[in-house]
């Protein structure tokens, strides 16, 4: 195993995931003998009953203790994915988890424990978030029940929407060193290198879709210039972007027109703030309301990344409502920008773009065949073009306004 920290978690140690035969993925090496013993090794005892947890992205379990952990009878060990982040941006992770924490944000973080003693990249004595097993990076958190919020609520909104500007306040703190930058480098174009790269898209199927994919960029990049970071030089349209990192850590969108209103700010995010990672409690219980699980996909953005995913379907006067709802519990603790509305539609194309880099990406983990069928014939291809020239259309459309 890697142990630089910059490097990508990997395998290489003897007996662990790297020695599953070529056609074996490595969490099909995580028996339930393997996820107790990891357990063990931060001197953690199990009382022998483990759940296994709903992810697609990691392997999740809920154990529980024969003893409490800083005060949790049971914990979720979270397996994550070999080679998807470097121990640093994992790392990177976790400390925003533990910003948010302290300042008495509903986030779940990670118990900071002791190494294992298998982990020969940990300092002793120092209590670590990431410990290492078998080859693989896992930590360990307190167990928090709770259901999804129902959305069609305002009063529900209002609160998401309160707890969603407290996670951007610190996370404006200061800047991600190492985790990605959310655009249409990291998010569409290396998306679409890799399927074409991996000939992902039937031949019946690749021209159409490129030139789909294609039209629906190029619309991007002249309504949402600051997803655009790498446009080049002498691009037709005149409000090319930028990003540059203020004093406060926050990072900001100049055009090249250079005039205060075309200056955009992007902060530390959620990412992936959609309503399955939103548990809500009774309000009638001791931390009863909203509190928030998996920031696996923290990433820098603008704010409005965190809000799109929670309005409702394709009704305009439904979405406007709701993001009402959403900014007036927001603004209760933060200013929000209303040139970002322009951003939902850019945003969720380059979503739909990643989903299907990110299936493909997977498909040797056998869960995903399982559970995503459907997945690269020429019919969920053509459903695809379908989508990209339906994103083309709402991308031109007017805004919304609140």
């Amino acid at each position: 195993m890697s142990t630089s920290h910059g490097e990508t978690l990997n395998h290489a140690n003897p007996n662990t995931a790297s020695d599953a035969p070529v056609d074996q993925h490595p969490f099909e090496r995580l028996t339930p003998d393997v996820v107790m013993d990891a357990l063990a090794s931060v001197d953690l005892w199990g009382d022998g009953r483990l759940t296994t947890l709903n992810s697609y992205e990691n392997r999740v379990y809920l154990a529980h203790l024969d003893e409490p952990c800083q005060g949790h009878t049971s914990v979720v060990l979270k397996f994550y994915r070999p080679e998807r982040w470097t121990r640093a941006q994992i790392e990177e992770e976790h400390a925003f988890a533990t910003e948010l924490v302290q300042a008495e944000v509903p986030v779940v973080a990670p118990l900071a424990l002791s190494p294992s003693v298998r982990d020969a990249n940990a300092p002793p004595g120092v209590h670590q978030t990431l410990h290492q097993h078998a080859g693989f990076g896992f930590s360990v958190s307190p167990c928090k029940g709770g259901r999804r919020p129902e959305l069609d609520n305002f009063e529900v909104l209002e609160w998401v929407g309160r707890f969603i500007a407290r996670i951007h306040t610190v996370g404006a703190a200061q800047p991600f060193a190492h985790r990605p930058v959310l655009n249409a480098t990291t998010f569409a174009l290396e998306s679409r290198d890799w399927l074409l790269g991996h000939h992902c898209v039937p031949l019946d199927m690749q021209s159409r879709w490129e030139a789909a994919l294609q039209t629906a960029l190029d619309v991007l990049a002249q309504v949402a210039p600051e997803l655009c970071p790498d446009q080049p030089p002498g691009a037709s349209h005149k409000t090319i972007a930028f990003n540059t990192y203020g004093e406060s850590g926050e990072v900001t969108f100049y055009h090249e027109n250079d005039r205060a209103d075309g200056v955009i700010t992007t902060l530390r995010l959620h990412g992936d703030c959609h309503p399955g990672n939103i548990l809500w409690t009774p309000t009638d219980l001791p931390g009863g309301g909203p509190h928030f699980v998996d920031l696996d996909d923290a990433r820098t953005g603008p704010a409005v990344q965190d809000l799109w995913m929670l309005l409702p379907g394709d009704d305009r006067r439904e979405q406007t409502q709701a993001l009402s709802a959403l900014l007036d519990g927001y603004e209760q603790f933060r200013p929000f920008d209303r040139r970002e509305l322009r951003l939902i539609e850019p945003l969720r194309t380059l979503r739909q773009i990643h989903y299907s880099a990110w299936l493909a990406r997977r498909w040797a983990d056998p869960t995903f065949p399982v559970n995503f069928p459907w997945f690269g014939s020429s019919d969920y291809w053509a459903g695809q073009i379908h989508q990209l020239e339906e994103q083309t259309e709402a991308m031109q459309r007017a805004p919304l306004v609140v």
